[in-house]
């Protein structure tokens, strides 16, 4: 049986290597061998990479693909995606090129507010504490000053701090609910270190408020952080064009594929377990720009599923409708996102990715992620309403399945063309393979 470890952070990668090669691994020698041939031959590099995260013992690499032909507010753009999934950017070069000839991605931000909360309890007479609210109101904001003096200098800092009453959902809970500007940053460091300097002045003033009682002065901090649920931090992408150039696919007309395009948005709306899939789909193109750009997708995608739930019951990130012959087809997504700090400033990926990009403001860069989503999700329910999902997904992942039976590059090349008039399968593959290596 493993025994537990001791100190394992400050071992060095070798050690830690050799360790969990010789504790957790069936084949030590492989295992190590493995490990090491992933990192990076450049030291300076490599010790960047393990300065990111704590433990490092290697790197795990993801694809990093390019889809092209984005036009969006008249501008060009290539798109760099970071995504293991194939068929993904494929589809999203696709929908890219058929919007080009059709005026392209019409996008822009409706907001950019972003959200954190001191959160806390208090046992006492509610009038008072509003009126100790509006009393330190402008306190709050002056004790913050020194953490929030570069950020106003460029135009951002806090927007608003107001007293929320949560009792009716939790007894004695009430929360500072505070919303920032954060321009070209993330903000969630800035963000969280005004919410500490909020909650230290919110105890202090409390100790020494008169109108309070004893038990009234004690305010109870639970915690003070950012949230990544950013409904006013909001971003819309749309495409549009007359139903007639709707000519994807010969065996659909233009008129029928406009109708089932609405009437699949429309069943995602209504249906979870549809809206679910069909989201997740929209968050191929988003995750993967995100990351590729050095960007927090945990968070972006915690936000935006949240708003997909905004009404009380999980629906669909996008919208369709015909009107007067017109086809038009948009999302509407919160995200927060930075093009500096981070693995922004860092990840020599990152910053080639978003140079790539054209080097976009915090705002350009939600305007292209909501369109990533928006083209992918277009490519995904323009298959599923002609041709079926698996056509051209399983043609993409062709290579995956003959890479895992461990085909020659002359036996792919083989059953490639095979595939290219036959229906990909996983069984399917296997069994052509099979026959190929019984012949040779």
């Amino acid at each position: 049986m493993t025994k537990p470890v001791e100190g394992f952070s400050k071992w060095t990668k070798e050690e830690k290597i050799d360790w969990i090669a010789a504790q957790y691994t069936l084949d030590p020698e492989a295992a190590k061998t493995l490990l090491k041939s992933y990192l990076n031959s450049d030291a300076k590099l490599q010790q960047l990479h393990d300065e990111f995260i704590e433990n490092t013992i290697t790197n795990y690499y993801l694809p990093l693909g390019i889809a092209p032909n984005f036009l969006i507010n008249e501008k060009l753009y290539a798109i760099p995606m970071a995504i293991e999934e194939s068929s993904v950017v494929a589809a999203a070069s696709r929908a890219a090129k058929f919007w080009l000839d059709r005026g392209g991605f019409k996008t822009d931000v409706l907001g950019t507010e972003k959200i954190g909360q001191v959160h806390f309890l208090y046992q006492g007479d509610v009038a008072k504490l509003r009126a100790f609210f509006i009393e330190i109101k402008d306190k709050l904001i002056a004790d913050a000053a020194p953490i929030t003096k570069n950020m106003e200098k460029r135009g951002g800092g806090i927007i608003g701090v107001e007293l929320r009453d949560k009792t009716s959902e939790l007894e004695n809970y009430f929360q500072l609910h505070c919303a920032f500007e954060t321009l070209d940053a993330m903000g969630a460091n800035f963000i969280n270190s005004c919410l500490e300097q909020f909650a230290q002045t919110l105890q202090r003033e409390a100790k020494n408020y008169d109108a309070f009682t004893e038990d009234e002065r004690n305010i109870e901090v639970v915690m003070s952080i950012l949230s990544n649920y950013v409904p006013n931090c909001l971003v819309r992408a749309e495409v549009s064009c007359p139903i007639s150039e709707l000519t994807l696919k010969a065996s659909i007309s233009p008129k029928d594929f406009a109708n089932k395009m609405v009437r699949a948005i429309e069943i995602a709306k209504v249906e979870p377990h549809r809206a679910v899939t069909h989201n997740k789909g929209i968050m191929n193109g988003i995750d993967a720009v995100v990351l590729a750009t050095g960007n927090d997708f945990r968070a972006v995608e915690a936000g935006i599923h949240a708003y997909a739930a905004k009404d009380g019951r999980y629906s669909s990130l996008t919208h369709a409708e015909v009107e007067k012959g017109v086809f038009r087809f948009w999302i509407e997504i919160p995200m927060a996102l930075g093009t500096v700090g981070g693995l922004t400033n860092l990840h020599p990926l990152v910053k080639l990715a978003l140079e790539i990009l054209g080097n976009p403001s915090a705002k350009e860069l939600m305007q292209i992620v909501a369109v990533a989503g928006l083209a992918q999700n277009f490519a995904a329910v323009s298959s599923l309403v002609t041709t079926g999902i698996q056509e051209g997904h399983m043609k993409m992942h062709l290579l995956n399945i003959l890479n895992q039976l461990g085909a020659t590059e002359s036996e792919k090349n083989i059953l490639i063309t095979h595939f290219k008039k036959n229906t990909v399968t996983h069984s399917a593959v296997v069994e052509a393979f099979d026959q190929l290596k019984s012949k040779s």
